[in-house]
């Protein structure tokens, strides 16, 4: 039997924060015990719809409605779920939670080692002041003690571990970052952003 007085730290869940906090912990040099209770993952065996072509995807991609509102109705509303991700998510219907349609707190949970680790896509936008700054201007909520100039090295030290998608563009309100090559647009966004160019580059 484990002795917890054996670990230095203990992590709950292997997602992207129990992931990047047993990470750093154990590098310096601590001993860490992870708890995890979603099932196991085999890296690229059990990512069953990744690079899957959209005529390959059960029932074309549709949501099934039915099964989808009886036994995910939280879980569906992730812009990641769907048919080659479903295996992946928690089952709602099978762990529910207190839900207060007054006050809605959505769950979005991962049921799996990695936990939505597995579901991000490689895009991580940084905020900046803009987000940092909402609160004060508009007198919602309690101010951020942190500007984005405080953590901006943070995000560097995360990015360079993690690889993020993305390209430099000096925009104010999405900071740039430390980047992977973007990932290619498909032939309409390239048209799209063709029209785009052509017609307002330089109005803004």
């Amino acid at each position: 039997m484990t002795n917890t007085a054996d670990f230095d730290a203990i992590v709950v869940g292997s997602g992207i924060s129990g992931g990047w906090a047993a990470k750093e912990l154990t590098e310096k040099g601590l001993t860490v015990l992870m708890l995890e209770r979603g099932s196991p993952v085999r890296h690229g065996a059990d990512y069953k719809g990744e690079h899957m072509p959209p005529w390959k995807i059960p029932y074309a991609g549709k949501p099934l409605r039915e099964l989808y509102a009886e036994e995910y109705p939280i879980q569906s509303k992730v812009y990641a779920f769907d048919e080659t991700t479903r295996h992946f998510f928690n089952n709602d219907k099978k762990n529910p939670y207190v839900y207060d349609k007054e006050k809605p707190f959505e769950w979005k949970r991962a049921d799996v080692l990695g936990g939505r680790s597995l579901l991000w896509g490689r895009q991580v936008y940084r905020w900046s002041d803009l987000d940092f700054e909402a609160n004060k201007k508009d007198g919602h909520g309690i101010d951020w003690p942190i500007r984005y100039k405080d953590i901006a090295p943070w995000y560097s030290y995360v990015e360079e571990f993690v690889g993020v998608s993305g390209e430099k563009l000096g925009l104010p309100h999405l900071p740039d970052g430390e980047f992977q090559p973007p990932m290619a647009m498909n032939i309409v966004e390239r048209k799209i952003k063709e029209s785009v160019e052509a017609h307002f580059l330089g109005a803004i």
